[in-house]
């Protein structure tokens, strides 16, 4: 378990400490805003969706280091993904981020991302972790609606 701990700890500094991916896309195909009032992570999420692909996607914000490190690593595993693909990595992030700490939780295929299963010890970071990819999910429906974790 240290091992991964330490993992942990090295991928959200880093990504925490030099975000991948920041500013906007002018103009988006699409934009979402997200909100964490327990931590005050504040987003937004801009998207470039190309033949059903995720050509790019950038965020604006400012919050934890947990939030700034899943906001950039969603980033850098989305581009390039289609929807379907994206909405799935979506989902299978968020049920890993949620699975009780004293269960399995599947990284398998997560590649990084799965650093982020270490956060279900902390439950308060969750919503850290976890708001980038609902608004993601937002901003793919176009639902116009602020993603937030209460």
């Amino acid at each position: 378990m240290g091992d991964l701990r330490d993992l942990y700890q090295e991928v959200i500094l880093d990504h925490g400490r030099r975000p991948r991916n920041v500013g906007n896309i002018a103009p988006p195909c699409s934009h979402a805003d997200g909100y964490n009032p327990l931590c005050g992570d504040k987003l937004t999420l801009y998207l470039r969706i190309e033949d059903d692909t995720v050509s790019d996607v950038k965020f604006e914000g400012a919050g934890c280091a947990i939030f700034t490190a899943s906001c950039s690593l969603l980033t850098e595993a989305l581009i390039g993904k289609s929807i379907e693909e994206a909405n799935e990595l979506c989902r299978r992030f968020v049920a890993m981020s949620t699975t009780p700490v004293e269960e399995e939780c599947d990284t398998e295929g997560l590649g990084k991302l799965g650093v982020f299963a270490g956060v279900r010890e902390f439950p308060a970071r969750v919503k850290c972790a976890t708001l980038a990819w609902h608004t993601f999910e937002n901003a793919v429906r176009g639902s116009g609606e602020s993603a937030q974790t209460e």
